[in-house]
């Protein structure tokens, strides 16, 4: 008989080691065991991408700086071979890389980190010189003279007439802000018509805070001088004001990005948030090159925001082996479960089960009509994924049109795993009827909904995330469900006669 010494060894091993990661990470570094601290710490990453030509480069974006709401407290650069330098300029502050020569597709990388701080204060530099001089030809000077002039009867200052040119430009039905929008972009239209009435206004990129996004984009938005202040609006509701959740990325109102030398240039964003405590949120630098940091933090953002859900599947698959060892509940697939949880996590919970119960319901049904035709399981697999891929299709189109844009995320299902899921439950259907298919299809549905409640409870994202720790402890405590061969709770019932004699 085999030892089951080193077994034990190897869980102790594991908790051990998961236990003092955790709290070497909780002791040395600062980290809370709960979110929810008075200081949190957005780390921002923004990714510039662009075909050099052979030609001396210059890359020249605009730089975030503290502002109101947010202290920032470092910021790095990541580009091999060029030479890096943040600057100040009459464009407000920027940062500039540069080589005497670049081929082919370039990737620049620019980190900062920006604390929430509400003693923060933005900087007031106010306006210089004239407004600039606008022209317009005579079809869009009458359009522009007839908005100023109900904006101006409708309005006490500049705020107030800023307010009401916006609510001019969003009413679909105004065919004087319809023509200016023809040849100008509605943040350049408003600007020229508030250099018009001689107010200092400039357009400004917002970048709005939202935890593992990727890939975002800067939002354009206004800032009018009102006399004593910047007050920014936003173009899209008219609302006045800086919202706790936007951040000002080119504060000065010039270019976000120039080029030259190259071509294609694109920007775009990454952002997460961190838990910390304000000891850590103030010091220069975390230790991050320690070997006993076991932390992702250090790797680019988006690839941090990629992990933040990668990390959360080992707690699914937690949830998965003690409902299929411990309950005995049922699934369609040993981890298909995790699979959806994920995709519900995307799509929230309600749309995706929806989605969920048309796209199977809806390929049970076409996959019945492929087994009369006696297809090889190759051909036969095929045929379902495409259907799949067919299905989520069209449901993502007339989701669109009558108008439920939480039906476009449903393009976030595993489309492998699903034609997967409708073959075995076709083939269940054949060899054991309708209602084991339900009972495996209810279970599977079931322990999905189970996984993401686990996976966005907020402690466990917060612990999964911060303390790899943790993946130690959820290993070993599967390798001792694993060795667990006694009754599921779902037998109880079962043999329950068999207790009574």
């Amino acid at each position: 008989m085999t030892s089951r010494i080193p077994f034990y060894f190897l869980i102790t091993l594991l908790l051990i080691a998961g236990t003092a990661l955790s709290l070497y990470r909780h002791d040395v570094y600062g980290v809370p065991w709960t979110p929810g601290e008075e200081r949190a710490l957005w780390e921002l990453e923004a990714r510039i991408e662009f075909d050099a030509i052979g030609d001396p480069v210059k890359v020249s974006m605009a730089a975030p700086e503290t502002q109101q709401g947010f202290t920032q407290i470092d910021e790095s650069t990541s580009s091999p071979g060029y030479g890096v330098a943040l600057i100040d300029t009459n464009k407000g502050r920027r940062a500039e890389w540069s080589i005497r020569e670049a081929t082919g597709k370039q990737i620049l990388y620019y980190k900062t980190q920006m604390l929430v701080d509400e003693q923060a204060s933005y900087n007031t530099v106010p306006p210089k010189g004239d407004t600039p001089a606008v022209s317009l030809d005579n079809p869009q000077q009458t359009a522009a003279d007839a908005l100023l002039a109900q904006a101006r009867s409708l309005s006490s200052d500049n705020t107030t007439l800023t307010r009401e040119l916006i609510k001019q430009f969003n009413d679909r039905n105004n065919q004087n802000s319809a023509l200016l929008l023809n040849s100008l972009s509605r943040e350049k239209a408003i600007i020229n018509l508030l250099s018009l009435e001689k107010i200092h206004a400039r357009i400004v990129g917002g970048l709005q805070l939202e935890d593992g996004r990727r890939r975002q984009s800067i939002t354009s938005m206004v800032e009018v001088w009102d006399g004593g202040k910047w007050e920014l609006f936003n173009l899209q509701t008219g609302q006045e004001g800086k919202p706790d959740n936007i951040l000002l990325w080119n504060q000065q109102g010039h270019s976000l990005l120039d080029v030259v030398g190259g071509r294609n240039s694109t920007i775009s964003f990454s952002i997460i948030a961190q838990d910390i405590t304000p000891q850590q949120a103030t010091r220069e630098k975390v230790q991050a090159e320690d070997l006993l940091n076991f932390s992702i933090h250090s790797l680019p953002v988006e690839e941090q925001a990629m992990f933040k859900t990668i990390m959360l599947i080992p707690i699914g698959a937690l949830v998965v082996v003690f409902l299929r060892i411990i309950i005995g509940l049922k699934t369609s697939g040993t981890f298909m479960p995790v699979l959806i949880a994920v995709a519900f996590v995307q799509t929230q919970l309600v749309t995706g089960i929806i989605g969920f119960l048309l796209i199977v319901g809806t390929g049970l049904i076409i996959r019945s009509y492929l087994s009369k035709l006696n297809l090889l399981l190759v051909a036969r697999i095929s045929a379902v994924i495409i259907t799949v891929i067919m299905i989520i299709s069209v449901f993502t189109v007339v989701a669109f049109k009558i108008g439920l844009v939480e039906g476009l995320s449903i393009t976030f299902f595993p489309m492998i795993i699903l034609s997967w899921t409708i073959e075995r439950m076709s083939i269940l259907w054949e060899e054991e009827g309708a209602k084991e298919v339900l009972i495996q299809g209810g279970g599977s549905l079931l322990t999905a909904v189970l996984v993401y409640l686990a996976m966005t409870n907020p402690l466990v994202r917060h612990l999964t995330f911060n303390f790899i720790g943790i993946q130690l402890i959820v290993l070993a405590v599967i390798l001792m469900l694993g060795n667990y061969t006694g009754y599921r709770l779902s037998e109880l019932r079962r043999f329950k006669p068999l207790v009574e004699d």
